[in-house]
């Protein structure tokens, strides 16, 4: 049923009331009447009226349709058109729409009305104008601030990202973008949008207990009362790029003087090359050396011979050739070996400098944390610095206290730390009872580390060569101890927090922020509990070969963008193109405009539709006539593999949520009262832009009806004539 016809039935219902109680009033005023007459005169009126029972009801029957016809246009000039007026005004209330009201074929009053109403909008205008300008002269400085922090951090060559304490974007420049893109698993189609964006979460890139690490590091070395605290780590994405962190954090003052920490920045380093570099250097290297020691054997053997004073003048010289031959391919790897090395730096893995009894009680705190056997710190030398990456060192060090808990039910472990010469440390995990044997210590260097659940790639013994240091299993009879040692690098005993790095600069321009994202938190517990205006939404549409998805029409293009913190973002969007791998007819072209030229060669739908998945996580999805749409994503899980389970709005069911009375929800019309520019209509990055600014017109109009929550607002659509749509 369409809205039109909607109108139509309830004026229809309307007239039959009326005219029901015309038809109640007559037959009261004819009862009166009839009481009031004497038994003479109702014999008279009785009399007359026998036999003209029929002209009396057609009579009558003429008289209601008269006036029910006198009643429908009546209505519509007053009642609907009142309604229409109402719903209309409320948009110019409840959001920042500049528009004249008009309602044709309304009552000469209402349209008076009408016009008063857009005399008080037009002054309405006038002062906040007014005031916006006042307010932008007032906020001229502040507004050059801002300017001048988002043009400093786009200069930066390196890439930053700043983040809050749940670990949401709220800031990041061109440059990280450009990095996201390259880590991307599809940077042709979503160009990093599906890793980065405001509001979106770094652990779609980034390990939490990573982060979560490095970030207790800064906090531990600010309660100490370190002036310029920072972490540093690396780690590898999931396309397998190699990425050096340094963390900093974002400090607060707490009510009580302490300091607080609201959030954390990132500067990243791609390492990835300068790695291969290193590992292949390190290969020429190991080639080298092999290669010379077999030199040096044959060199050495003919020296020996031609020491012999009995040598024969034949075999002296042929063992001359061999000294000739060897030296000069010697000399010529040596000459390669200088050449390679010359072509660039050695990129080292970075290890942090960190106080070994931070070290020791964050392991301590690990180790514990596993629940399965006690842990603690022995004897603790507090005035050595380690040079270490504390992240894989301590998942080395839980690994081997569970594995001797797994094999010999230890129930307490012992850490250790002390100098061992003036360069590296001694770090020993130490037990009391079970002694190994060396096959089981190599087996267990040699193993994968995991942790319960947590599996890392790396080794102890790739733990202890990242590190440049030694492992070994030995055994203390005095004290009938046990214990695994480690030899460290140490670090200069100083406080290397103070040390300020000076960025380099290049040219750029100012990239994307949003601070109000510093006050935000994922704290609330479900989607429909969460307040319509705290949610991230991904509003997105889909041209289609046509109109049937079940019937084997394909999506030929996606087009999306993103809506966070009330703000739209469109420099975040998603728009791509999708071979169907079908053909295109012939009648949709002239309404999408996407010919078969187009899509061929493009990706197809189980490559596109992986990278829009990752672009719309955590978010709530978006769209006008959703059912459609969300049908031809519903046919695709099969095939991808890929289920888009989150919340889903439709602004067609919300618009008929707040203006019952209005004749159309099409999405121009909606566009059209609400003062929405319509470009790009029929394609879908175009429709997906218009939708999201009438979701952002619609949402301060729900909240007035008192819909504040996601779950508020999907059940006030699910009662709309619309949710029963099908496809």
């Amino acid at each position: 049923m369409t809205p039109a016809r909607q109108l139509q039935l309830a004026s229809a219902v309307a007239v039959a009331g009326a005219l029901v109680l015309l038809a109640v009033f007559l037959l009261s005023a004819t009862a009166l009447v009839w009481a009031s007459w004497s038994q003479a005169e109702q014999a008279s009126a009785r009399a007359l009226m026998e036999g003209r029972g029929g002209q009396v009801m057609v009579a009558v029957l003429v008289l209601l349709l008269f006036a029910g016809a006198v009643a429908q246009p009546l209505l519509r000039r007053w009642v609907l058109a009142t309604a229409r007026l109402r719903e209309q005004a409320q948009v110019l209330v409840s959001s920042a729409v500049s528009r004249q009201l008009s309602i044709p074929g309304a009552a000469g009053a209402v349209r008076a009305l009408a016009g008063t109403i857009n005399d008080l909008a037009a002054q309405r205008d006038q002062l906040q104008r007014e005031m916006a300008a006042e307010v932008a002269k007032a906020s001229r400085a502040i507004e050059q601030e801002r300017s001048r922090l988002a043009a400093l951090m786009s200069e930066l060559t390196q890439s930053v990202v700043v983040c809050n304490l749940d670990g949401r974007v709220l800031l990041y420049n061109n440059r990280a973008r450009m990095q996201f893109r390259a880590l991307s698993d599809a940077p042709k189609l979503a160009g990093g949008a599906e890793l980065i964006g405001l509001g979106r979460s770094i652990y779609t890139v980034f390990d939490r207990k990573l982060v979560a690490h490095a970030l207790e590091s800064v906090q531990l070395r600010l309660q100490r009362g370190a002036s310029h605290p920072s972490a540093q780590f690396v780690t590898s994405t999931r396309s397998g790029q190699l990425l050096r962190v340094q963390m900093t954090p974002v400090r607060g003052v707490a009510d009580a003087g302490t300091p607080l920490v609201t959030g954390f920045v990132l500067m990243l380093d791609n390492i990835t090359r300068d790695y291969e570099e290193e590992s292949a250097r390190e290969r020429q290297l190991h080639g080298h050396t092999e290669a010379s020691r077999g030199s040096l054997a044959n060199l050495q053997a003919a020296v020996e011979m031609l020491d012999d004073t009995g040598l024969e003048p034949a075999m002296r010289e042929r063992f001359l050739g061999v000294v000739r031959d060897e030296t000069r391919a010697m000399a010529r790897r040596v000459n390669e070996l200088a050449a390679q090395s010359a072509q660039g730096l050695v990129t080292r893995w970075p290890l942090e400098e960190m106080l070994g009894a931070d070290f020791v009680q964050a392991a301590v705190l690990r180790i514990g944390a596993l629940g399965k056997l006690r842990c603690n710190a022995g004897e603790v030398d507090a005035t050595l610095w380690l040079k270490l990456d504390s992240f894989s060192l301590l998942q080395a060090l839980a690994y081997l206290a569970l594995r001797l808990n797994d094999e010999y039910s230890l129930g307490t472990v012992q850490l250790r730390l002390s100098a061992a010469d003036g360069h590296r440390a001694r770090l020993d995990l130490v037990w009391s009872g079970q002694v190994m044997s060396t096959e089981t210590v190599m087996n267990w260097e040699m193993d994968p580390i995991s942790t319960g659940s947590e599996t890392s790639l790396l080794t102890v013994r790739d733990v202890v060569q990242r590190h440049a240091g030694e492992f070994w299993f030995e055994r203390d009879r005095v004290r009938h101890q046990a214990f695994f040692r480690f030899l460290l690098p140490q670090a200069p005993s100083a406080d290397q927090d103070s040390a300020s790095v000076t960025p380099s600069l290049a040219d750029s321009r100012p990239e994307y922020y949003d601070f109000d994202l510093f006050a935000r938190g994922d704290s609330n517990p479900a989607f429909d509990e969460r307040r319509l205006v705290d949610l991230a939404y991904t509003i997105f549409d889909t041209e289609t070969t046509g109109l049937d998805p079940a019937g084997g029409d394909q999506i030929i293009q996606i087009g999306a963008t993103r809506l966070v913190n009330g703000k739209l973002l469109k420099s975040e969007s998603f728009d791509q193109l999708v071979d169907p791998q079908r053909s295109i007819p012939a009648a949709g072209i002239p309404i999408h405009g996407i010919t078969p030229e187009m899509v061929a060669g493009k990706p197809t739908i189980t490559e596109v539709l992986p990278a829009f998945f990752a672009y719309s996580q955590d978010t709530v999805l978006v769209a006008h006539n959703a059912a459609f749409d969300m049908r031809f994503l519903q046919l695709l899980e099969e095939r991808t593999g890929l289920r888009f389970d989150q919340p889903v709005l439709d602004t067609l069911l919300l618009s008929a949520v707040v203006h019952p009375q209005q004749e159309s929800h099409r999405l121009e019309a909606i566009a059209e009262r609400f003062d929405v520019t319509v470009i790009g209509r029929h394609t879908a990055l175009g429709d997906a832009l218009v939708t999201a600014e009438v979701f952002q017109k619609l949402l301060p109009l729900l909240a007035d009806m008192g819909i504040h929550t996601l779950g508020q607002a999907r059940e006030a659509a699910q009662k709309t004539y619309y949710a029963r749509l099908k496809y």
